[in-house]
């Protein structure tokens, strides 16, 4: 990190007034909003691709079910299946938009050799990470908020508690978009995040409850995904959204809080070493 520190070092000669420069013991305001604006303005830049994209996708897929077999699947939980299984699509679709979100900023920056041009401003590790997370948090929300007015809008879906629903949609997205910093840090190349969405995110989110109960899963591959945050996630926002759940919505929040905190740790230890972002 030794331009990040030269940096730094220059901004202690600088003058008190001079924007961005950093004081001992006080958090670099102007640079981690220009960092999490600058996020959300990439993403948004192109909105139809990274907004409006997936929400036709969500969209088709609950088009789909709903001729398929919404009619002749009968409740599950207690509720009809087109009711169950919205918020299980809101969710996935808010995880993957987060971890695109930041995985592609962080390797597009690497691939593209502009990495350095975030690294040299004098931003410490925690304000780096939360730059890159402001605006996958952002991409969820949006996502979250306008599948969830489709759902009420089309299948009558009205949410049942408000505050359990962000809660998870908030960590949810915040997970996801430490994750996708790992990945996006650990890949050197376009193949390598894809093989990571593809064969670790992609199956995780198909087989964590988004379209079923894990109660119709045999006894060893419920006992797992008992181990997999991904289950809590949707579990969680299944029971903010439509009141039923797979088990205690406490349980999930303790779970998805640590699983946060492991992410997120591992994100700000490698952000503050410098792990496969400096040549």
């Amino acid at each position: 990190m030794s331009d990040q520190s030269a940096t730094q070092s220059g901004a202690k000669s600088a003058p008190k007034s001079a924007m961005g420069v950093r004081r001992f013991g006080r958090v670099n305001w102007e640079g981690t909003r220009t960092l999490a604006l600058r996020e959300v303005r990439r993403f948004m830049n192109v909105w139809s691709q990274t907004v409006m994209a997936p929400l036709i996708n969500a969209g088709l897929l609950l088009m789909i079910f709903t001729i398929a077999i919404g009619p002749q699947r009968g409740d599950v939980m207690g509720v009809p299946f087109m009711t169950f299984l919205a918020p299980g699509i809101l969710i996935m679709t808010v995880i993957q938009n987060a971890f695109a979100n930041t995985s592609s900023s962080l390797a597009s920056a690497k691939v593209g050799g502009n990495i350095v041009d975030t690294l040299m401003p004098p931003l410490s590790a925690a304000e780096l990470l939360f730059g890159y997370l402001f605006g996958a948090v952002a991409r969820g929300l949006i996502v979250a908020t306008v599948i969830a007015a489709g759902s009420w809008i089309f299948l009558g879906v009205q949410i049942q508690n408000i505050g359990w629903m962000l809660t998870f949609v908030l960590l949810g997205s915040m997970f996801m978009g430490g994750l996708g910093m790992i990945a996006g840090i650990f890949a050197n190349k376009f193949d390598q995040l894809s093989a990571i969405s593809n064969f670790l995110v992609t199956p995780l989110s198909f087989l964590s409850g988004t379209f079923y109960s894990i109660d119709a899963l045999p006894e060893p591959l419920r006992i797992a995904s008992h181990a997999n945050p991904f289950f809590y996630i949707i579990d969680g926002v299944r029971w903010g959204m439509i009141g039923v759940s797979d088990s205690s919505p406490w349980l999930g929040l303790v779970v998805v809080l640590a699983a946060n905190i492991v992410v997120l740790s591992v994100v700000w230890r490698w952000l503050d070493k410098g792990y496969r972002l400096k040549a």
